[in-house]
């Protein structure tokens, strides 16, 4: 009841309620000066001192509240100083007190003059206004107003009540009821009031929510009224569509506002018209995407409904800059920025099917570049070498190739190109060469000068053909090149479609005749040519063809390396040699070839391993031999497998050495135990005295490097006393001293020709070589 109106309004209203009442000291200096007047009226008519001072008191109290009143203005209290306000309250309160006090004393006093009743009646009708006042002026201040109440009612009640009759008994009830009622209307007055605030604090917080809402929200937005002006509109709005600010736009008609943006050369009439048939398409929902200088894309959403339009500006700038970036990473190489497989696949077929459609007849061509060697390229200088070498390969085709053509890289070190006219053999060969040319200059990169060369397949075909058909030959013509010696170009004919079909087949069959052990092997003889004994036999796969006959190794060897099979045929040499061997008198040994697919695909080690526990043979009687080309292509995997291998105790050849990349630093790093010198070096070994010293200085090579030396290839009884005689050479091999046998052959002859002194081994002449 007596609680300040402090605690239920906000600091602005309650001070602004304190300003208030301090507001009018007019108003309240009249009243006074009205109840002083009317108490001195009373006074003279009742001749009544009493009455007289109350008139002085009522004076005296108007004089102070004006006093107070004034210092309340002069004080300039700040809008939400609620401490300060709370000070003035309780002088209000005071001095309003006060004069209600004033008021019921009065009416009091009034009751007990002898005049007729004048006095009482003046004092009454008086005291009555003065209350009515009281509850229109400070029904805000629910203590002010109480205590007001009750300073006139105590006073004027009990001067009624100690009349003593019943007749002012009642009208002291009636005047509690009055007060109580009038108490009443001002708590509903407060409570409209409070009401009022509340809704209007509600509506200040929704309205800053919204506000920060459309402030901050990363969308622009628009709404439109129902006569198609613009009610609200945001910052945003102005960032992404130029021209409609809150500043220029809200109040006016939009189309008044686009026009003027069109007009002012912020948005261009492309848009402007696009954007007001967008907004007068009417109900639905409806969205555009737009192009707004500088360098923006603006999507934008328009919902109408019940006479009003919303519309929403949404930056996808990035979001189409990103799906831009998917679709060039989905259709270019992001190394060499050419078109990649897929989207080259898709635009080829496409220009067939519209040849097709348009039943041209024109030739197409189709051109499968591939860099030879480049895998070597990657291993000795590195992957950042080997992408550059790319990039630049890549710029030197495209500009040697006019605008016509289309280039692709295929994948890996393969490119591709596609002319869809104008194509004859002399443009073949023009472009062919061209590109031959650009690729074989010398490529300065990262301070390296590197050589390339390319190997090339090109077809020439009718649009009737379907793009798998021209891949394949353009593939079977580069497969020649290669075939051919590389570094050169090469034109599909039907012999190679011919050709491709029978490789087709051979894999079928080879994989088939893998899984039923239909391969053998075959022997060849090792001779020790100071002992001429045969002190072991090199491992060979022959594959006999149920349809076609005897398949060469250089034929299926290729074709199981293609298919993923060469690890399967290595470990069926491995089983079946090593098994062989075991049969075969100590220490005769077996040697078995392994390629770089098989370090790159399989545990060799464990291969072999697993070999000789199944078999039973001793490491000792194994020896295996790889390619210079092996080590080159698998160069830590086979220097770590070849380490295992000689722990264990086989033995490890370099077979055909001189036929590959240089092989110096390979002998001095990795446990060879045997070099093979190839069959190139002899054979013109008995004419050529350049030869005969080369084979010599390698075998003196070996000798320093404690390595057994082998000397493949002896088919003549010359060249074999040419080696006698000029080179330290421990082994030989050749056809001089047979042809590979098979399992049973080989067992005879190593049967016949015993390791006892005195036993003899003859050459396919008869010469004999006695121990």
């Amino acid at each position: 009841m007596f609680y300040s109106a402090r605690r239920k309004l906000p600091a602005v209203d309650y001070v602004s309620i304190v300003r208030s009442l301090y507001a009018d000291p007019r108003s309240m200096a009249y009243g006074m000066i009205c109840s002083a007047i009317a108490a001195g009226v009373s006074a003279y008519g009742a001749s009544s001192p009493l009455l007289y001072a109350m008139a002085a008191l009522f004076f005296i109290v108007c004089v102070a509240r004006i006093l107070d009143m004034r210092a309340f203005a002069r004080a300039n209290l700040v809008v939400d100083d609620a401490d300060s306000a709370a000070v003035w309250e309780v002088r209000m309160t005071v001095g309003a007190v006060v004069t209600a006090a004033l008021h019921g004393f009065w009416c009091y006093a009034s009751l007990w003059v002898n005049d007729g009743g004048f006095a009482a009646f003046a004092a009454a009708v008086v005291t009555m206004a003065g209350v009515t006042g009281i509850a229109n002026r400070n029904f805000a201040m629910d203590r002010l107003i109480t205590l007001q109440l009750l300073s006139i009612t105590i006073p004027f009640g009990v001067g009624l009540l100690l009349k003593g009759d019943i007749y002012h008994a009642t009208i002291a009830v009636l005047l509690i009821l009055f007060m109580a009622g009038i108490r009443r209307m001002a708590s509903n007055l407060r409570e409209i009031l409070l009401g009022a605030v509340h809704g209007r604090m509600e509506a200040n917080r929704l309205a800053r929510e919204l506000d920060t809402a459309l402030t901050t929200m990363p969308h622009g937005l628009c709404m439109l009224d129902e006569a198609g002006r613009v009610a609200v509109v945001n910052r945003r709005a102005r960032e992404l569509f130029p021209g409609l600010s809150p500043e220029r736009s809200v109040g006016r008609y939009l189309s008044q506002v686009i026009s003027q943006s069109r007009r002012d050369g912020l948005i261009s009439p492309t848009l402007a018209r696009q954007f007001m048939r967008a907004i007068a398409a009417g109900m639905g929902h409806r969205k555009m995407v737009v192009a707004v200088p500088p360098q923006l894309r603006v999507e934008i959403t328009i919902t109408s409904g019940q006479g009003h339009t919303v519309v929403m500006f949404e930056d996808i700038t990035e979001r189409v800059r990103a799906n831009e970036r998917i679709n060039y990473m989905a259709r270019f190489d992001g190394l060499t920025s050419l078109p990649n497989r897929h989207y080259f696949s898709e635009e080829v077929e496409a220009s067939l099917i519209r040849k097709r459609r348009t039943n041209a007849r024109e030739n197409v061509m189709l051109m499968m570049i591939d860099l030879d060697d480049f895998k070597h390229v990657n291993d000795t200088f590195g992957h950042p070498v080997g992408d550059a070498l790319l990039v630049e390969a890549a710029r030197r085709i495209r500009s040697v190739l006019d605008n016509s053509a289309v280039a692709a890289r295929f994948g890996g070190d393969e490119f591709i190109v596609y002319r869809p006219s104008g194509v004859t053999r002399r443009s073949v060969e023009r472009d062919a060469n061209a590109v031959l040319e650009v690729l074989s200059q010398p490529f300065f990169i990262m301070d390296q000068v590197l050589k390339a060369h390319a190997s090339i397949g090109v077809v020439i075909a009718k649009p009737t053909e379907d793009l798998a058909t021209l891949l394949t030959r353009a593939d079977l013509a580069l497969y020649g090149a290669k075939g051919s010696g590389k570094a050169q170009w090469s034109l599909f004919h039907d012999v190679m479609d011919i050709d491709y079909r029978q490789r087709q087949r051979l894999k079928a069959d080879l994989r088939e005749a893998l899984d039923k052990g239909e391969l053998f092997l075959v022997y060849q003889p090792i001779v020790d040519l100071r002992a001429r004994r045969i002190i072991g036999c090199e491992a060979l796969a022959r594959w006999n063809h149920a349809e076609l006959g005897n398949i060469p190794p250089s034929v299926f060897v290729p074709i199981a390396e293609e298919i993923g099979a060469i690890s399967d045929l290595t470990r069926f040499v491995l089983i079946t040699a090593t098994r062989e061997c075991k049969h075969w008198p100590s220490p005769l040994r077996v040697a078995i070839n392994l390629s770089a697919t098989d370090f790159r695909t399989t545990d060799v080690t464990e291969m072999v391993r697993e070999g000789l526990r199944k078999t039973g043979l001793s490491p000792e009687r194994l020896e295996v031999e790889i390619t210079e080309s092996t080590l080159i292509e698998e160069k830590q995997a086979v220097s770590k497998a070849l380490s295992e291998l000689r722990e264990l105790g086989v033995g490890i050849a370099l077979d055909d050495f001189g036929t590959g990349y240089s092989s110096l630093s390979y002998l001095h790093a990795l446990p060879f135990t045997k070099l093979k010198i190839d069959r190139s070096f002899v054979a013109d070994i008995t004419t050529s005295e350049r030869s005969l010293k080369l084979v010599s200085n390698i075998a003196k090579l070996s000798k320093d490097l404690d390595l057994t030396v082998t000397v493949e290839g002896i088919e003549t009884e010359d060249q074999l006393d040419a080696i006698s005689r000029a080179a330290d050479i421990d082994q030989v091999q050749g056809f001089l001293f047979g042809v590979p046998l098979p399992r049973r052959e080989i067992a005879e002859l190593i049967e016949r020709v015993s390791f006892a002194p005195g036993q003899t081994i003859r050459s396919r002449s008869g010469k004999v070589f006695r121990h």
